[in-house]
């Protein structure tokens, strides 16, 4: 009480100078104090600035939780980000060597498919080989067999022609024993 008293003598004593007393309801001055005296009483009556001051805690302690689940999040969401940076290491180690392998393995398969090539080459080539041998043999003998028959009529002409009748009967008759000799 003492310090309002206080407080109003402070306020009111420029006013007190005027020609209306201070202390008057016709004074302005003195009913816009007295409302606002009134004002700041039923305020603290009603303990406005302790509620004020909670909701301001609260508020406070609010954005101090969003703060840390903020700072709880951003970890999380930098653990998940080192995460998934580790991971797409990983894959990019194990498509190169992916790639690494397919180059070796396509590699190793060009030169297993030259291999071949080569050797299907020099098989075909024997083939050939064989069938150029097997084509000369058989030219040869066939060149051979008509020399034989050619040479077996004309020696059947020329003994035909120099032989007589009585020694073709003997030759004959010989070639039969013989035949019979080898056969028994």
């Amino acid at each position: 009480m003492k310090r309002l008293t206080l407080l109003f003598t402070l306020i009111a004593t420029p006013a007190l100078a005027a020609e209306v007393s201070f202390f008057s309801l016709f004074n302005t001055d003195f009913v816009a104090w007295l409302g606002f005296l009134v004002f700041i009483a039923v305020l603290l009556y009603f303990k406005v600035p302790g509620i004020l001051a909670g909701m301001l805690d609260k508020r406070a302690e609010g954005i101090r939780d969003d703060l840390d689940e903020a700072r709880a999040l951003r970890e999380e969401a930098q653990t998940i980000l080192a995460t998934y940076e580790r991971k797409q290491r990983e894959v990019a180690e194990q498509s190169e060597r992916i790639v690494a392998q397919a180059r070796e393995e396509a590699q190793l398969a060009a030169e297993q498919a030259k291999a071949d090539l080569q050797a299907s080459i020099k098989r075909r080539l024997a083939a050939a080989t064989d069938q150029i041998a097997s084509a000369e043999a058989n030219a040869v003998r066939e060149v051979r067999d008509r020399a034989i028959a050619i040479a077996t009529q004309v020696a059947a002409q020329v003994i035909a022609e120099k032989t007589s009748a009585a020694d073709a009967n003997k030759l004959i008759d010989a070639s039969i024993s013989e035949v019979g000799e080898r056969l028994h």
